[in-house]
């Protein structure tokens, strides 16, 4: 085993109260692809930055190797001297690094580099400290939230970019499926310490269960070993005479520790409020249009949402979903087209931007408009703090402002208030974002068991995959030109239907420029065959690509060694280079392959 490029051990840091991390561990070493997981607010963004050298512990150790590099993606980058994006990335690197990376890394994450970093937005920022933290290809990368703000197609490449880096990565993230891609190992923070599993995050929940379970059975012997000693106590024969103050001492020890427990921390509950059920027929649009001076955002699009239905909205940044869905729910009017909207419908929105919240509020009068100590629910009268505790506030915190949250609390409020209001139409634009994986569970819980309507805008695969009925996408993916198509299913489901599509459209343009001879075919005067040095290919390239897998699983195998870069970098290098050649020429085959067995379908037939 490699020694540890970063470790850290026995962290202990407190902000008054309960301690934040008690006992918490971190060790990294070269090659690592670990995920950082956890509920909001136990410590992963802290741990992370006490990596970084960010944050000082209070107390444990800290060791970092001399020559290691190490980059830390900020939430919040400053651009404080810098006139491009361009000339903000570079200043990341350093000597001996190859500026093109930058390029190469700002234009896969869309944005040119020219941009005047003071009119960014915020996941335009996000985008440029990401280019900033990987162009170095630094030992360890630390990468919190990487993919907030990322459409689809940049998330699917920075997985790939991901997967093949040398850097040893450090990930926290709320996309399940981008975790289980990239990661190789699992570190679970909970109740202020730390435990790691050597396997992606693929096996986490799984093996989460099983700990839990067996802490739920030592809680369980310890209290039934504290019921005997008690019953010694007031009954034993020798406590009549003598009190034996070892067994004294061990009984109030085992006491201290049972009370002092602290189970893992509650799940949300909760449920929608319930409102006058809407009409069957929710939304109808017919051949709506938008477009913005010469771009074409929406050409005629039309749909029929019923009650029930649970829809989908994905597509790559500006390609117009948030336009589209606006015109869905009647925000903005069509420049041609009609929509008309069902009746009785009381719609609830959780917004990305998180523009409904005023920093300065607090978070009970946040929950009930400002109308005293009681909310409405389901017909209901609550108290605040009850029902904040549903959504695992504590109740002193109802007196808190809003700036003091993380994000992941902002968007737990935002989702407490808009579940506390009937409804039967729900809106949710990236609800995903900076939710923990239990808080996502029930989400998807209260979209899937909703009954009325839901609209969703995300670029969480696994979130839609689980919850929506349809998928709305644009019909040219890597460029929209304003047309949408709806699929059935998720977006898994949607990629199938779009590559059958892709396919049949090759067929029938295929079938459109037949050659002469084939129209002969056609005509019955002759009978046209595969040429001999057709047949061969068609013949000899199963075999061909069999051994390209073949090489390709080797050459893997041997990458496998998470100490192979570390030992052997020229060795590490050659292979990375041979997998590419490899992977390119298997491609080139599985089409070549294809084609030909298109065409002699096309004959046989």
């Amino acid at each position: 085993m490699a020694p540890p490029i970063l470790k850290l051990d026995d962290i202990f840091l407190s902000f008054g109260g309960a301690p934040l991390l008690a006992g918490a561990g971190l060790q990294i070493e070269p090659g690592d692809k670990i995920c950082l997981v956890g509920r909001n607010g136990s410590g992963k963004s802290t741990l992370l930055k006490i990596a970084a050298g960010l944050v000082e512990a209070q107390s444990g150790e800290v060791f970092r190797h001399p020559s290691s590099t190490v980059r830390y993606l900020e939430q919040a980058p400053d651009f404080a001297g810098f006139n491009t994006v361009q000339a903000y990335a570079e200043a990341g690197l350093g000597p001996g690094d190859d500026p093109y990376r930058v390029t190469y890394l700002l234009s896969h994450l869309g944005l040119t580099g020219d941009e005047d970093p003071r009119m960014l937005s915020g996941g335009e920022s996000r985008r440029a400290a990401l280019a900033r933290v990987m162009a170095p290809e630094p030992d360890i990368l630390l990468l919190d939230e990487p993919t907030n703000h990322l459409d689809l197609p940049t998330i699917e490449w920075l997985e790939g970019e991901l997967q093949k880096t040398r850097s040893a990565l450090v990930l926290i993230s709320h996309d399940r499926r981008f975790l289980e891609k990239v990661s190789t190992a699992t570190v679970w923070l909970d109740r202020g310490t730390s435990r790691r599993l050597d396997r992606g995050f693929a096996h986490f929940e799984a093996w989460r269960d099983q700990v839990l379970e067996a802490e739920e059975l030592e809680q369980h012997k310890l209290g039934k070993s504290i019921e005997r000693e008690e019953h010694w106590l007031r009954y034993g024969v020798t406590a009549r005479r003598k009190r034996n103050m070892r067994r004294l001492g061990e009984l109030q020890t085992m006491r201290s520790n049972y009370r002092g427990h602290k189970g893992p921390q509650g799940t949300v509950q909760a449920t929608v409020s319930d409102a006058q059920e809407s009409g069957k027929l929710v939304i109808e649009a017919d051949k709506i249009t938008k477009s913005f001076g010469e771009r074409a955002i929406v050409t005629p699009f039309s749909i029929r949402v019923h009650r029930g239905d649970c829809i989908g909205l994905v597509g790559p940044n500006g390609a117009g979903k948030t336009t589209l869905l606006k015109m869905l729910t009647g925000q903005l009017s069509p420049d041609s087209g009609i929509v008309k909207l069902g009746t009785n419908l009381e719609i609830a929105t959780l917004d990305q931007k998180r523009e409904d919240l005023d920093p300065e509020d607090t978070l009970a009068n946040y929950l009930t408009d400002g109308r005293g100590e009681n909310l409405l629910v389901n017909g209901e009268q609550r108290h605040v703090t009850g029902y904040m505790k549903e959504f695992l506030f504590q109740p002193e915190q109802a007196r808190t402002p809003i700036r003091n949250l993380s994000g992941g609390e902002r968007a737990r409020l935002m989702l407490a208030r808009i579940l506390s209001r009937p409804t039967n139409l729900l809106i949710l634009d990236e609800p995903t974002n900076d939710l923990d994986i239990e808080t996502l569970d029930l989400l998807q819980e209260i979209v899937a068991g909703f009954p009325g309507t839901v609209i969703l805008v995300s670029h969480d695969r696994d979130f839609l995959d689980r919850t929506v009925t349809s998928t709305i996408a644009p019909a040219v993916p890597d460029a929209p030109d304003g047309r949408w198509i709806e699929y059935a299913g998720g977006y898994s489901d949607m990629l199938v239907q779009r590559k059958g599509a892709l396919e049949e459209r090759k067929r029938a343009e295929k079938a459109a420029e037949k050659p002469k001879t084939q129209q002969a075919t056609a005509s019955g005067s002759s009978k046209v065959k595969l040429s001999f040095k057709q047949k061969f290919a068609l013949e000899n390239l199963p075999k061909e690509m069999a051994k390209a897998e073949a090489e390709i699983a080797k050459r893997e195998q041997v990458m496998a060694d998470p100490n192979l870069f570390t030992r052997d970098p020229a060795t590490f290098n050659r292979l990375a280079g041979e997998m590419e050649k490899l992977r390119a020429s298997l491609t080139d085959m599985e089409e070549e392959w294809l084609e030909l067995e298109m065409l002699r379908e096309e004959l046989e037939g």
